[in-house]
């Protein structure tokens, strides 16, 4: 039970996404039928979809973090010796992981201390407080996520690879096993 939860939330950025990203599709999708079926526009769904879309993007770029995902400039990396790439990389997290939390502490000054709490969405009548708060959850998920990740590959020596890279390398396998066989054939031929 205790790991099913503890997998819960190691993923809950991914659950988080996949249901922001349904809902609202759903929803500009039922915008799009109301408008040209029925002539009727729904005001509230565009900027409901467009506030759930903002979060959506937050979300995944906790997520992309999490599955040390994010882009970063690696073709240097080719020319050096092997032992000063990790190096470099953990350097670059911790500028990353203060810059985070630079972010964190501004984007919470301001949702709590800065923002005119009369401050609404249009059509929705919400208080933007509650919009903008995906900032500082953000901003702090991200840097949670780095940690783990930099915890798990220099104190637990685990190899964590990005999923374009896993995929890459089993396109390389793949290729390379076509490619013997290749010669097998030939060989035997």
């Amino acid at each position: 039970m205790g790991a099913k939860i503890l997998s819960f939330i190691n993923d809950i950025e991914g659950y988080i996404c996949r249901t922001l990203l349904a809902l609202f599709v759903t929803i500009l999708f039922a915008q799009i039928v109301s408008r040209e079926v029925f002539g009727y526009s729904l005001a509230w769904t565009e900027e409901l979809s467009v506030y759930m879309f903002v979060w959506f993007v937050y979300f995944g770029a906790c997520y992309s973090a999490r599955l040390s995902a994010h882009n970063r400039v690696t073709f240097q990396y080719k020319l050096m010796p092997a032992w000063i790439p990790p190096i470099l990389e953990f350097i670059t997290d911790l500028i990353w992981i203060g810059f985070n939390l630079f972010m964190a502490y501004m984007s919470y000054d301001f949702v709590f201390n800065k923002m005119n709490l009369f401050w609404k969405s249009q059509t929705l009548g919400i208080p933007m407080k509650y919009i903008y708060m995906i900032l500082p959850i953000a901003f702090v998920l991200m840097t949670i996520r780095i940690i783990q990740v930099n915890y798990l590959k220099f104190v637990k020596g685990e190899s964590v690879v990005d999923p374009d890279a896993k995929e890459l390398n089993k396109l390389k396998n793949c290729e390379l096993e076509i490619k013997n066989e290749m010669k097998d054939i030939e060989g035997k031929a």
